[in-house]
């Protein structure tokens, strides 16, 4: 009888990086082993083969330095699989092999769970061709490269569709590393998960690169740190030792909220890379708690200072949950004063402790990734960041037992996060509108009468289902017409990552063909689209025909509880109009005015502008769920104006997250924005 084949392949790996091991203090927490999927084909044979290389990523180890292509790594080979893989060595390359196949799965597994679906990378774009404006191609494995510079440095490659690691010698002795000891990126745990959860976000937003206000590439340097903080709470070991050195208490200073430690001291640096908790006061050299600042935004325009007030922002909301929940833990263990004694907590106490703040880390993770899917499809800002956490979580969890929206929503506000046009920051008025509430108030809006007035609203709500009821069956009549054969009605998003990716890109078609439908005029406006030439400036992209183009950005699945319990497969959909900006803003209202097939031909631009909105579909009715707007339409002149001050302003920087300097408009900055070019001289 043939054995059952393992859910799981377990790898050992180092826990954080290997600085641990020249601590006592952290010696027995230097490694851990990591349970990540175990890749099988459909007759339960690994399809794993040596470098390691699975179904979505493949390890290519070529070292272009030294001209060398280091042996890959048989996972599958027997001695491996005795000791659940090779043992913790810096000196490995097979070893390093290892460990960035390890995270880069139980990342990914992360982000399977959070979204339900299978993971997808960004598409492949060749450029204009002479029938069409670009062609898009399915990428089935990302690649890494684990000794791809010599350079203080790793970073996602969007053009490359890879994750390059670097190595370098430390700046000096810190009691860890000797002086000019080579240190990899490739062995820290925080770094192998910030930069494949760059590549994660790619593949949901590929916009999210264009940098249109100062929170996109702070956003994704913040998430990314998040997933990196919030993933390692799952790795048995740590957590217990932290919260047994901390007393329980994880708002003090602690290795679970610090990053890249071994980078951030061989760099210079004297300590982790960042700190979510707080930091070492230059003066006195002690480390401080930093309290929440509402107005720290305002003085922080740097990519990866601005991103820290987002994951301070979500950490805090952890630790209040965190607090609520062993409140009770510590009153028993107290005799009911909440005080500890001094001394070391009790075993049993730890276990529990850790077990409440695993549970609660796993929580807040599926929260942060599973957010992503209801964000506005460019131009991101942090709080609709925090709409897209509390909606994407009562859409799966209705009751919030444990209070975590609300803690969310007081620490945002606590950090100065606060969305823009929301009537209260409270739980209940962040919640994105679905799309006849969307309509209802645009009309609303439009007409002058006040948004309080509920009858009113009502009876636009009523006209606008009605709408999207009518237009479902012209969609529904697009979408089953024969010669299509495209299966949405029964997408299964566990499927065939490429069967499934397939059928998405075809949908875009009848999709596209629907809302540039004349007769959608309706459900356009309240998906915050312009169809109607005479709303829409000659800088707006227009058709052949002179009317405002609309695209299909993209379409992804997304499993969501049913109203009547059990799981529902929703469309995410992303659509988008683009318009000329200029940097003279009387270039602009000439330009406003003018032909649009002229300016479509002739005259480029300075910039590009892009609104739009997310929305979800039931392709089993064709009914609309949330719509998600970016603010304002593609007609609106204020947001131009927005765009333009921003990009003429203090600049985007396109600062990596590992790097000690950048040029900002360095060339291959809009290709490859997170690739950094180090100011080597300070």
């Amino acid at each position: 009888m043939p054995h059952p084949t393992p859910p799981f392949r377990r790898l050992r790996c180092f826990s954080f990086d290997p600085s641990l091991a020249g601590s006592l203090s952290t010696w027995d927490i230097n490694e851990i082993e990591v349970d990540i999927p175990w890749e099988v084909d459909v007759d339960g044979t690994s399809i794993v083969t040596p470098g390691p290389v699975g179904e979505y990523i493949e390890v290519v180890d070529f070292d272009p330095a030294s001209r060398l292509f280091y042996r890959p790594v048989d996972l599958n080979h027997p001695h491996v699989l005795a000791r659940n893989g090779l043992s913790p060595s810096e000196s490995d390359p097979q070893f390093h092999q290892q460990m960035v196949y390890a995270f880069a799965m139980a990342t990914i597994a992360n982000f399977e769970r959070a979204a339900g679906r299978r993971v997808f990378w960004a598409n492949r774009v060749q450029r204009k061709t002479a029938t069409t404006e670009h062609v898009e191609f399915f990428v089935p494995r990302l690649r890494l490269y684990p000794h791809a510079l010599r350079a203080r440095n790793a970073y996602y490659s969007p053009e490359k569709k890879a994750l390059l690691f670097g190595y370098f010698p430390a700046a000096s002795a810190d009691g860890t590393a000797a002086p000019g000891a080579t240190v990899f990126a490739c062995l820290s745990h925080d770094i192998i998960v910030h930069e494949m959860t760059h590549a994660l976000l790619d593949g949901v937003h590929p916009r999210f690169n264009e940098p249109t206000n100062p929170d996109v590439y702070a956003f994704h340097e913040g998430f990314a740190d998040l997933v990196a903080i919030f993933q390692r709470f799952s790795y048995k070991g740590i957590l217990e030792s932290q919260i047994s050195a901390t007393g329980g208490d994880l708002k003090t200073q602690n290795l679970l909220a610090q990053l890249a430690q071994q980078f951030g001291r061989a760099t210079g640096r004297g300590g982790a890379l960042r700190d979510a908790l707080g930091a070492v006061d230059d003066a006195t050299g002690i480390w401080k708690a930093l309290p929440p600042d509402p107005r720290a935004l305002s003085r922080r325009p740097e990519p990866h200072d601005r991103g820290a007030v987002l994951v301070a922002a979500v950490f805090r909301a952890f630790t209040l949950c965190y607090d609520r929940k062993t409140a009770d833990l510590l009153r028993i263990a107290t005799g009911g004063s909440g005080v500890l004694a001094e001394g070391a907590l009790h075993p049993d106490l730890v276990g529990r402790l850790a077990a409440d703040a695993r549970t609660l880390a796993a929580r807040i993770l599926r929260m942060c990734i599973r957010a992503l899917d209801y964000c506005p499809p460019v131009d991101i800002t942090f709080g609709d960041y925090l709409r897209a956490v509390i909606t994407a979580d009562l859409d799966i969890n209705p009751t919030d037992a444990d209070g975590c929206r609300v803690a969310f929503v007081q620490s945002f506000r606590e950090w100065g996060i606060v969305p823009a046009g929301v009537r209260a920051v409270a739980v209940d008025s962040l919640v994105w509108d679905d799309f006849a509430t969307a309509g209802a108030r645009l009309a609303q809006r439009q007409s002058g009468a006040a948004t309080s007035d509920a009858r009113t609203l009502s009876a636009n709500k009523d006209r606008y289902r009605t709408a999207m009821q009518d237009s479902g069956k012209r969609l529904a009549a697009e979408i089953d017409k024969p010669a299509l054969h495209i299966p949405i009605r029964t997408i299964d998003p566990w499927g065939d990552r490429k069967a499934v990716w397939t059928a998405m890109d075809r949908a875009s078609f009848p999709i596209w063909t629907w809302l540039n439908d004349p007769a959608n005029a309706m459900l356009a406006r309240a998906l915050n689209l312009v169809l109607d030439p005479k709303e829409a400036p000659a800088t707006v992209h227009h058709n052949a025909k002179g009317r405002p183009k609309v695209e299909v950005h993209s379409i992804r699945p997304i499993t969501c509880r049913g109203r009547r319990g059990g799981d529902t497969v929703f469309l995410v959909v992303e659509v988008t109009q683009r318009r000329r900006g200029y940097v003279d803003p009387a270039d602009q209202a000439r330009w406003d005015a003018g032909p649009p097939q002229a300016l479509d031909d002739d005259d480029p631009g300075d910039f590009t502008v892009r609104a739009g909105a997310t929305f979800f579909l039931d392709p089993a009715t064709m009914d609309i769920g949330w719509v998600i707007p970016t603010a304002g339409t593609i007609a609106d002149i204020a947001r131009v104006n927005r765009l333009r001050a921003h990009l003429t302003g203090a600049g985007a920087s396109r600062a990596n997250a590992f790097a000690p300097g950048f040029r900002a408009g360095a060339e291959g900055g809009r290709d490859e924005p997170f690739a950094i070019l180090h100011d080597v001289e300070g």
